[in-house]
């Protein structure tokens, strides 16, 4: 057995091993609580709201007393409020959704302002914390109470007047039997806003007292409390927030909000606070103005001011934990345009079918035998090691992830994300499977890196023990430096991007990070442990070359890169044209928004989800299919596109969707008696912001690799792999458009994780070219950097066909959405290949133009 000193401490390491494995073990187990599943795999809840026009209406009446009698300056104002309040509703919302800790959640716009929100499986408590949030307007402003607020309310309790819908009690008021009816009638707001006020500058609001019951009465500004420099009112509101958290109010212990301004909020609010606090400029008083923080409408609080605050702040009131925690988020959020109200609430059914799911099953486990024999047969023994490494890859992976999201939940605040220090694992998807299918495929690359370096170790006549101490020692810093680049994509998609971006960051990050783990310590204590460290006979691998290579790369970069970069020219420049012109035929409904179409069914003779799907497959390869489960019997929604494709090559005008997709049902399920029930138009699931920081994360990542590559290796270098890494994303999309599929969501994952995978083969191929020009200062660069292309070239093209088999396995089985992630992948695989030697290596030697990089020792690695 090995006798290395070194071994002593591998205790160590043994012990951190079984304390992932534990914790990994207590958050998967028991499956059926701690694993959740996602909308296309479970189904869920789906929320239609629409903005409530009545209560919009109320409120700018409220406001504005002398438009009561003028309806149609009020509706002109109802429209200047909704003009482009779509994508901001949206917006908010998901912010919203995410900060309630929903992971994976369908939020898609409809015409007439209406929304469409679907959530994954939820409990009733959550159902209905959601609907409150998704109805709150979460408008937050500050105004100035009466200066005389306490006198003029003293007035009003000595009399016998109460505000319509309260009477007597506790404190002050309490709300009547018959509250809820008075307050639905047309101008309630108006009439109780306009209650007993000193002049039209005030209104009445009520303010919850401590008993938690009753109601204190206040008259508040109906005018913003700070000015500009022209005299305009500068409303001090939600908006200037950065950042709210529950806190505890230092001098009662009670619950509070704790608040930041921006820059122009610590502005507004600071002079605010100076001018009215005792003996301010606009307060002669030896006693501090109230200052009423208002939420929808609702008096909160108003606490008297004290001294000037400028950045922060806090708001009091009579909050429970869940209460507080919620309004924390939803100041978060931001603030609603307007108010909305829910249309209809139903469960969704799976948005895959039961054939698929099983179709997905059998890709996995056929994709992951698949690696393991390979890695098995063609290193044998120390196949048999990384297959090792890669079961427990799987076993410890919902501990990275958990962990992950922890992480890095905390600097992007994100509730969805593990920023609430939750150890819940991740809602799991179809596309989510997927990833780990092909995360297992790329797990086995620092393996074969380690295998090829023992390979040459004992090429060089070393003993087991030397071959292992020196093949992991060289291996590492080709693995340190393809794994940091990759974890530096994942942190910064995570930190820039939001919704499904952060859910792909977590799992590529916390993939990369265990099987770094395993590759590195696990699959060394086990040889460690297993092998005779004297013994000189060799590991039994399989050679796919005899000797190294001698391609001369070089010669053949220049040629084969222009031809590349015209086919990326080419493919693109067709996908964006199409785009623009017919993006129905190049982008799926999630991106373009579409058609609606709701369907009743007979319930007996109903199709499955998967048989609804292939009926329309030649129609539209990416529409959305789910079952509506609501009062009565469950209906079929089908999500398309504007416009799509027939079998016949024709084109369907934007309003004939509708009558193609019934044809089409009528014809293929003759016995589902199927009918039209509505036909409505969706928005894009992608909003702007989405998209906004989607780009900035992306845009981020490629710098972030950029700079790192350069950084670790030379500015070259660093080029070199930002420009194969555009060639890998642009020529995945190109040819993906031209096989006539459409652009998704998923389509776009796929495209990131191309490029998490291709800068590892980039990076290797560099890494051997930094060895070679330390140990090899006689020859030319060229000569050089076809050396190290070619002692890469076994290496390269095993990752390859790892990668590949669990690929083909998603390709050949997938359905639907795991179609189009396989071919997507399918190609970035091959061009991510090629590049690493046609596009990576020729870019830095055009850089260099002949000249030899000068890199300085060589950098240590751990050697036990």
């Amino acid at each position: 057995m090995n006798t290395d000193p070194t071994s002593r401490n591998n205790i160590w390491k043994w012990l951190a091993l079984f304390i992932i494995a534990a914790f990994s073990f207590y958050v998967t187990f028991p499956v059926k609580d701690k694993l959740r599943f996602g909308l296309d795999l479970k189904g869920g809840t789906s929320f239609t709201l629409g903005v409530d026009k009545d209560k919009l209406r109320e409120t700018i009446v409220a406001a504005n007393p002398s438009l009561s009698n003028d309806t149609a300056q009020v509706e002109k104002k109802i429209e200047e409020t909704l003009m482009g309040s779509d994508a901001r509703i949206v917006q908010v919302v998901r912010r919203r959704v995410d900060g309630m800790g929903m992971n994976e959640p369908v939020i898609q716009g409809m015409k007439d302002h209406r929304l469409l929100v679907q959530l994954p499986g939820i409990d009733e408590e959550t159902r209905a914390k959601m609907k409150k949030s998704l109805q709150s307007a979460a408008f937050l402003e500050f105004r100035l109470l009466h200066p005389r607020n306490g006198e003029l309310v003293n007035k009003l309790m000595a009399s016998d007047a109460c505000p319509e819908g309260y009477e007597r009690g506790g404190s002050g008021f309490v709300r009547s039997a018959n509250f809820d009816n008075v307050a639905a009638q047309p101008g309630y707001a108006a009439r109780l806003a306009a209650f007993h006020v000193p002049d039209p500058r005030y209104q009445f609001m009520l303010e919850k007292a401590k008993d938690g019951i009753s109601y204190i009465g206040a008259f508040v500004s109906r005018s913003a409390p700070s000015r500009d420099s022209k005299g305009n009112a500068q409303p001090i509101t939600g908006e200037y927030l950065t950042s709210a958290s529950v806190d505890r109010d230092p001098a009662t212990g009670a619950l509070a909000i704790a608040f930041s301004f921006d820059a122009k909020g610590s502005k507004l609010f600071g002079e605010v606070t100076r001018n009215y606090m005792p003996n301010g400029s606009k307060n002669p008083s030896g006693r501090g103005r109230q200052l009423a923080i208002i939420l929808d409408d609702t008096l909160v609080s108003a606490p008297e001011i004290q001294s000037e605050i400028t950045n922060r702040g806090q708001i009091t009131g009579h909050f429970s934990p869940a209460e507080a925690q919620q309004l924390a988020n939803d100041l978060n959020a931001g603030a609603l345009p307007a108010p909305l109200k829910l249309l209809a609430e139903s469960s969704v059914s799976p948005t895959v079918g039961e054939d698929a799911k099983h179709a997905g099953v059998v890709a996995a486990c056929l994709g992951f035998a698949l690696v393991a024999l390979f890695m098995f047969i063609y290193y044998w023994y120390a196949g048999l090691v990384a297959d090792l490494a890669l079961f427990l890859d799987i076993a410890l992976l919902p501990a990275a992830l958990v962990v992950v999201a922890n992480v890095l939940g905390v600097f992007a605040k994100d509730a969805s994300m593990g920023a609430t220090g939750s150890l819940q694992l991740p809602v799991l998807t179809m596309p989510g499977i997927a990833g780990l299918v092909l995360t297992l495929g790329m797990a086995v690359d620092a393996n074969v890196i380690i295998f090829e370096r023992i390979r040459e170790e004992f090429a060089a006549k070393s003993s087991v023990g030397g071959a292992i101490r020196n093949g992991y020692g060289r291996a590492f810093t080709a693995i340190l430096d393809s794994n940091i680049t990759t974890i530096v994509t994942g942190v910064i998609l995570f930190i820039v991007g939001t919704g499904p971006v952060r859910g792909f960051a977590i799992t590529l990050t916390g993939g990369v990070i265990i099987s770094m783990f395993t590759a590195v310590v696990v699959t060394r204590l086990v040889f460690d442990k297993t092998t005779n460290s004297e013994s000189m006979k060799p590991f039994k691998m399989l050679n796919i070359f005899k000797k190294v290579p001698n391609v001369d790369f070089v010669k053949l970069g220049r040629p084969v890169s222009i031809a590349a970069f015209s086919l990326v020219v080419l493919t693109v420049a067709i996908f964006f044209i199409r785009a623009f012109t017919q993006p129905a035929s190049v982008l799926a409904v999630d991106l373009t928004g579409g058609t609606s179409l709701v369907y009743s069914v007979d319930q007996k003779a109903k199709p499955s989800v998967g048989d609804v799907r292939k009926a329309l497959t030649s129609f539209d390869n990416a529409a959305v299919i789910q079952y509506q489960e609501g009062v009565g019997d469950s209906t079929l929604l089908v999500k398309t596109g504007e416009t799509a494709d027939t079998e016949k090559g024709k084109t369907v005008a934007k309003g004939d969707v509708g009558a193609y997709v019934t044809k089409t049902l009528q014809g293929a399920f003759p016995k589902a008696n199927v009918k039209s029930v509505s036909v409505d138009e969706v928005g894009s699931m992608v909003g702007a912001d989405l998209k906004k920081s989607g780009t900035w994360a992306v845009a981020l990542s490629l710098c972030a690799i950029l700079i790192y590559v350069a950084f670790r290796f030379e500015f070259g270098f660093g080029l070199g792999a930002l420009v194969a890494l555009a060639h890998d994303a642009l020529i995945s999309l190109g040819l993906f458009s031209l096989c006539g599929r459409q652009v998704s969501l998923l389509v776009i994952t796929a495209i990131l994780t191309i490029i998490g995978y291709s800068v590892n083969d980039t990076i290797v191929v560099f890494d051997r070219i930094r060895e070679d020009l330390r140990k090899d200062q006689k020859s030319d660069f060229k000569t050089l950097c076809n050396r190290a292309l070619n002692e890469c070239l076994s290496r390269t093209v095993i990752t390859s066909l790892t990668t590949f088999f669990a690929v083909v396995a998603l390709f050949a089985f997938g359905d639907g959405s795991i179609f189009d992630f396989a071919l997507t992948m399918l190609i970035g695989v091959v061009a991510g290949t090629f590049s690493s030697v046609f596009i990576a290596t020729p870019v830095m030697m055009w850089f260099y133009k002949g000249r030899r990089p000068q890199f300085t020792s060589e950098t240590t690695a751990p050697q036990s």
